[in-house]
């Protein structure tokens, strides 16, 4: 049994040990210990796990595990709309090699895909296994009636970033309505996008309580101890706990029946998340609530005033690409270490097997002899896939007196949160960086707050590799292909308490490239004569951002995810181009589903940005929380007129 997350492994294990069927269950996954885990390889017969351990563990050490493997009948796959983007494509060749492995051992396992938000499901679960897929779809499931509202907090009269209107913050409504709900004894979930803003909310909630009702809300995110967790998953089955602000942990863990509550700290990116959430309360067949409250976010803006894309239109299609070569490469890899691979392998991992196999060949990765191809390197094989994307080793931030680690940073993001100079809040407490070596994968603090923000800017080129595909839209050009994006963090911005800029410094960091996949369109210099704004190059950068802010509501994806770049003048097209692109290796099927969804994708950015209530922009419409240029120049007014250009040649529909 195959669950994305150790809560709902965990909670499906203690299902089934009450049914007291006499099989012999276990769960092995990153909190199991050594005897746990010699015992589930030589006695379990139910073994329930995760992606990873599957990866990590029980697929390299296979011939330990090999009376499991040569007696496996079914493979069940839970939540399995989970596996998008580039963890689905991991995940894809994961359970190939458990494929391959199970057939050295004898078996032929029947697998069994569930999912309550799985869109197009023969197609999805087909393409994550390798294999045909019958789905059945009648939903049998007690539900009793749902209200859901959907909230945008207040202006608050404050001017942020550029001048733009300042909404109260999501956490403080969200730990309000909580604190009110549990006041009324209704037993409630929040979910909270960060771990950080899981604390937030529990404290505020707390603070607006009753003293007899604080010890009854609680906060659940990862990196608590595993004895932690189950204490607190009980609580809440128990009915000790009333509110629970959790991150996405509970979004597929545990069945609590009793909730009656569910508050959305922000859309949690896509429909099949947000039902997944909302789904937690009414289980039991009794009458539910969910609340959604906006944050300052295009999409979140978009849903709130078109509820009827939320609440009316189907989930979305599960987006991922099995055969994406940057993904392919450290499986067959991991895949030639657990058995050497053969000719007859080769179809089984799709059909840039053979092309990958001679690359990793020649690179002396692997190497061929006439049994076929073998791994030789003393490493561990299965250590070259991340399949979480976290980026590689993360960056250790440490105590600059005591060199005691107080956190971690993901090294994707390490050049624009922990340069020399960041300012960074962690576990609501203020650090300020005095050191980044970034070779040795440190960085060291001092925990101060020195009374003010800093942010990052940072300069990217983008080189268009190979265009794969396009459209004309008249004179317009509709295109996606392979490009390489080169960023480099050149310096840092320092804002006072109230957002204003006071100072910019050097940084000296090297660059770093990426090998993606883009869509992007043009427009030619002879259409651009009509338009009035004089600021082209913020006409295109609004409708980049807004774009970007937009493009998960086509596809399974966060706006975190993704990327964007544009210029009035691009050196491949020698015309204004605005790109959206992968955040990952080779892509992620993100872009790819942009081209296919452009008309109604572009359609959409444009009404956003003209029916957002703000003069000249705002984070709800064309500002952007990860620009690199700190949200200069924008345009909102031209891009609007320039979308309007764009669109006005594009067809009535998508194909």
């Amino acid at each position: 049994y195959l669950a994305p997350t150790k809560a709902l492994a965990a909670d499906q294990g203690a299902a089934v040990r009450a049914l007291e069927t006499g099989v012999r269950v276990a769960t092995h996954d990153g909190d199991s210990s050594p005897e746990e885990r010699s015992w589930t390889r030589d006695h379990a017969e139910y073994v329930l796990t995760n992606p990873d351990m599957l990866h990590r563990s029980l697929l390299p050490d296979h011939e330990r595990w090999g009376r499991f493997f040569g007696t496996v009948d079914y493979v069940v796959i839970d939540e399995a709309h989970r596996y998008r983007g580039v963890f689905g494509a991991h995940v894809a060749q994961v359970l190939r090699r458990l494929r391959r492995v199970c057939a050295a051992h004898g078996s032929d396992p029947t697998f069994v895909l569930a999912s309550a938000t799985m869109a197009e499901p023969e197609a999805s679960a087909g393409r994550l296994i390798g294999l045909p897929v019958s789905a059945v779809t009648d939903d049998a499931s007690p539900r009793g009636p749902l209200t859901v509202a959907l909230l945008e907090p207040p202006f608050t009269g404050a001017l942020g970033e550029l001048g733009a209107p300042v909404r109260r913050a999501v956490s403080a409504e969200v730990a309000d309505l909580l604190a009110a709900l549990v006041e009324r004894g209704v037993r409630t979930l929040a979910f909270v996008r960060s771990r950080q803003g899981t604390e937030v909310v529990a404290l505020r909630a707390k603070a607006a309580l009753s003293p007899a009702l604080r010890d009854r809300v609680a906060a659940y995110r990862g990196g608590y101890l595993p004895e932690e967790r189950r204490a607190l998953e009980e609580a809440l089955r128990g009915g000790r706990l009333l509110g629970l602000a959790t991150t996405n942990a509970l979004e597929l863990g545990i069945d609590v029946a009793g909730l009656d509550a569910v508050v959305l700290a922000g859309f949690p990116g896509t429909r099949a998340a947000f039902w997944q959430q909302v789904g937690r309360a009414g289980r039991g067949g009794q009458a539910a609530l969910a609340l959604l409250v906006a944050r300052d976010d295009p999409l979140d803006s978009w849903l709130v005033h078109h509820p009827e894309d939320l609440l009316g239109a189907p989930v979305e299609a599960t987006v991922f690409d099995p055969d994406n070569p940057h993904v392919l490469g450290p499986h067959l890899c991991a895949a030639a270490a657990e058995i050497p691979l053969t000719d007859a392998d080769v179809e089984l991992f799709g059909v840039h097997a053979a092309q990958v196999l001679a690359e990793l060949t020649e690179t002396g990765l692997l190497r061929r002899r006439p049994r076929g191809w073998f791994w030789t390197d003393r490493s561990r094989a299965s250590d070259l896939a991340d399949i979480r994307s976290s980026g590689g080793a993360q960056v250790r931030l440490l105590e600059q007196d005591t060199g005691r680690v107080v956190g971690t940073v993901e090294a994707g993001a390490a050049h624009a949160a922990v340069h020399e100079g960041a300012v960074l809040l962690h576990l609501g407490e203020t650090w300020l960086v005095h050191q980044f070596d970034e070779e040795e994968g440190v960085a060291f603090a001092e925990q101060r707050d020195p009374g003010y923000t800093t942010s990052a800017l940072d300069s990217t080129d983008l080189e268009i590799l190979a265009e794969q595909r396009h459209r004309a839209w008249g004179p317009i050009r509709l295109a996606t292909g392979r490009v390489r994006l080169t960023r480099q963090v050149t310096s840092y911005l320092v804002r006072d308490e109230h957002g204003q800029v006071r100072g910019q410094y050097a940084l000296d960091l090297p660059p770093r490239s990426l090998e993606t996949v883009a869509v992007w369109w043009v427009v030619p210099s002879t259409e651009l004569a009509d338009l009035t704004t004089a600021d082209l190059p913020g006409a295109a950068h609004a409708a980049e951002h807004a774009s970007i802010g937009l493009l998960p509501l086509f596809a399974t994806c966060d706006r975190w995810d993704i990327g964007g770049l544009s210029t009035a003048l691009h050196p491949d097209t020698g015309e204004l181009t605005v790109f959206v692109h992968d955040g990952h290796p080779g892509g992620a099927g993100f872009a790819a589903r942009g081209f296919e969804q452009a008309r109604t994708w572009l359609g959409a950015t444009r009404e956003l940005i003209a029916s957002c209530e703000c003069a000249a922009g705002c984070p709800a419409c064309i500002q952007s929380p990860k620009c690199g240029n700190g949200n200069q120049p924008l345009d909102k007014a031209g891009a609007i007129e320039l979308l309007d250009l764009v669109l006005s040649h594009a067809p009535a529909a998508d194909d």
